[in-house]
């Protein structure tokens, strides 16, 4: 018995760290209350549309191209009836001081334009919203071509098949979602309120601001936020955060590396200052507006001053030769949302010492108003907290470049039931959500004869931001990992309460916080394990989706493709209207099951020889779901084993494809549920047809 087992163990004493951040949520201007929105747009349009036929389209979860060729036809503009004109899809806690008027762009300006030029970080200005931390992750994504139009279909337009609606591409835990959204967007006296561009007829950021704004229910569920969370959504990569008073050496070099692969970062600066130091520095922000006011809106640099609780972009990165001597110097450049620099720091004194060939080189560089330079130094000086998304677990802090297995695990903390807190309740603890992992595959860098394998964990909490309507707020999460004892591997049970009191976590997340996701990157012995997602504190509900990447070493599937034979057999089985195509739906669903075999095939594929032995077929067959009788297992071998014995992957998914359509089809024709059917000859040439 499990007490006995652990009858003589003194428990173990764990220190579990746990950290509270404040979300960022600086607004355009210092005063909430403010009537001076930067330049907008807008012009006059208006078209009539039955909110009854709107909602029956939105119920039929109809494409984007399917609605807006549909009014295309009919000559009428889409209104959305899931996040309609109202206040209702503003705010949800209080009134705005600002009477609000939802205008079409051609209300707005003459010749609104989806896209100008390209879509760039110039833009997106900030409006009256506190959603800076989502305005830095756009202007990172725009550096990123391929990432941008991921989320932004550029085949969109105000004049070529224009129906008033639009859409947009987000990641959701785990997977891609169209957002669709009409073009009304909130105005006051003829300007955008909220996220704009800098030319007063482009309207792709004012747009995909509000469709993410959908997304969570409403612009006011924007309000705060870390630069982590909307950069996830971009891109469904992996995040690390550092406080950078804590950050490692080698930080510059990091980012340097994560720049270059691709990822997205922002920074920030605590909000936790003296009232006197945050008065300074409103009045600071409003003097700083209304001399730009005054300016006819040129956007210069004003004083020398970064404001906290506010997000940045991180643009690029540079080393360039010191004059005279055999030394670098560092610089980062920086963007502010609000679409003008607040900072005119100390940076003379290291452009000064810039060697003339690299101070060239920076001149070729385009440096928007919005952005600024400053010494790498200076950067780690003022600001706290560096924030990066990357696209792969490659560049946590490893220069190695790998090949990624990821497991997608969706859990939940349920009060009373599985929502245990941390290690510091051990009487609930062993109640949480546990996960096994198994790592067989070391890394082929291991020194000294250590063998060691990679993994990445990320535990996200899932609908939180879209439930702050309820009072929600990010829960203080964490996780831990344990090694699983030798008598207790390939047991599925769940380990009990004396398992944790006297067994110390083999790794954990360096402290528990309110983030969105928190993210570890652990090298391990080969083993297996168990992961422990908890929340801080015990009886909090919350849902979750645990992300586990672990290194392919040598374990992918080899292949040249699938064989025309297997391809005009997974027509056959997904195609549901008789068309000879499959639609994106169709294609999903298949491809979401060929994943699921692979899996299968990989577990029974032991010597990495890209076949199965025909033997293992019969244990593979019965893993996916098919019972068969001793008879087809003889067919199955004959059929697609070679004459060695062996069924490659091609056959081996060719089967399971055409497996599939039977009990398909079978279960369609048993009527009545007895296991029994019966055919005409059409029906048997048909079956003939598609699945011999």
């Amino acid at each position: 018995m499990e007490d006995e087992k652990y009858k003589d163990q003194v428990p173990v004493v764990e220190e579990t760290k746990v950290k509270v951040l404040l979300e960022i949520e600086a607004s355009y201007g210092p005063d909430e209350k403010s009537d001076y929105p930067p330049a907008g747009t807008n012009s006059i349009y208006s078209a009539i549309l039955s909110r009854n036929e709107a909602v029956k389209d939105a119920k039929r979860l109809k494409s984007f191209l399917e609605l807006r060729d549909k009014y295309v036809k009919q000559n009428v503009v889409f209104e959305d009836p899931m996040f309609p004109a109202s206040d209702a899809s503003l705010f949800y806690s209080r009134k705005f001081p600002m009477k609000f008027e939802w205008k079409r762009p051609s209300e707005i300006c003459e010749n609104p334009q989806f896209i100008i030029d390209g879509a760039n970080r110039t833009d997106i200005c900030q409006g009256e919203l506190g959603d800076c931390w989502l305005l830095a992750a756009i202007a990172c994504l725009t550096l990123n071509e391929k990432l941008l139009y991921r989320v932004i279909p550029p085949d969109q337009s105000f004049t070529e098949n224009y129906a008033g609606i639009f859409h947009f591409q987000f990641w959701r835990y785990g997977e891609w979602v169209d957002v669709i959204v009409d073009d009304q967007i909130p105005t006051n006296k003829n300007q955008l309120v909220f996220t704009k561009s800098f030319r007063k007829n482009e309207f792709w950021s004012a747009l995909l601001e509000k469709a993410y704004a959908k997304l969570h229910g409403s612009y006011e569920a924007l309000k705060g936020g870390n630069t982590l969370e909307a950069m996830e959504d971009f891109t469904g990569g992996v995040t690390e955060f550092f406080e950078l008073s804590e950050a490692p050496k080698e930080l510059f070099m990091i980012m340097k590396k994560a720049m270059q692969r691709g990822s997205l970062m922002g920074c920030s600066i605590d909000v936790s200052v003296r009232k006197n130091d945050q008065i300074k520095t409103r009045e600071f922000i409003q003097k700083s507006w209304d001399t730009n006011k005054k300016q006819n809106g040129t956007r210069k640099a004003l004083g020398e001053r970064l404001i906290r609780g506010h997000a940045y972009s991180i643009i690029a990165l540079e080393e360039c030769d010191e004059n005279g001597k055999d030394t670098k110097i560092r610089l980062i450049r920086l963007r502010n949302p609000w679409g003008f620099v607040l900072w005119k720091g100390p940076c003379s004194k290291e452009w000064s010492t810039i060697s003339i060939a690299d101070r060239e080189n920076l001149k070729k560089q385009t440096i928007e108003q919005s952005e600024f330079w400053m010494s790498f130094n200076d950067f780690k000086r003022n600001f706290t907290k560096l924030e990066i998304c990357n696209l792969t677990p490659d560049t946590l802090q490893g220069d190695e470049r790998l090949s990624w297995t990821v497991s997608v695990n969706q859990g939940r903390w349920v009060r009373g039931s599985s929502a245990g807190g941390c290690r510091n309740f051990p009487d609930t603890f062993w109640t949480n959500p546990q996960y096994r992992l198994q790592l067989f595959e070391q890394d082929d860098d291991s020194e000294d004869g250590e063998v060691l394998c990679t993994v990445v964990v990320a535990l996200m909490q899932k609908g939180r931001r879209m439930q702050r309507n309820q009072g929600a707020r990010y829960l203080t999460i964490g996780f831990s990992i344990y090694e699983v004892l030798n008598m207790m591997r390939g047991e599925n049970q769940h380990l009990q309460k004396d398992f944790f009191l006297y067994t110390a976590s083999k790794a954990k997340c360096k402290t528990y916080i309110n983030l969105r996701e928190v993210t570890e990157r652990f090298r391990l012995p080969p083993g297996e394990y168990v992961i422990i997602p908890s929340t801080f504190e015990p009886h909090q509900d919350g849902e979750f989706i645990l992300r586990v990447f672990s290194e392919k070493s040598n374990n992918e599937i080899k292949t040249e493709g699938f064989s025309l034979e297997t391809c005009r057999s997974m027509i056959a089985l997904m195609d549901t209207d008789g068309t000879g195509k499959l639609n994106l739906q169709e294609f999903k669903h298949l491809w979401k099951k060929i994943k699921q075999w692979q899996v299968i095939f990989k577990r029974y594929d032991k010597n990495k020889s890209c076949s199965i032995s025909s033997f293992e077929m019969r244990n593979a067959v019965n893993d996916a779901g098919f019972h068969l009788n001793k008879q087809l297992y003889d067919i199955i071998a004959m059929r697609y084993a070679d004459e060695h014995l062996n069924i490659d992957f091609d056959s081996y998914i060719c089967c399971f494809v055409r497996l599939e359509g039977m009990f398909r089809a079978f279960n369609a024709f048993d009527k009545d549920g007895d296991g029994i059917i019966k055919l005409n000859v059409l029906e048997v040439t048909w079956f003939e047809y598609y699945y011999h």
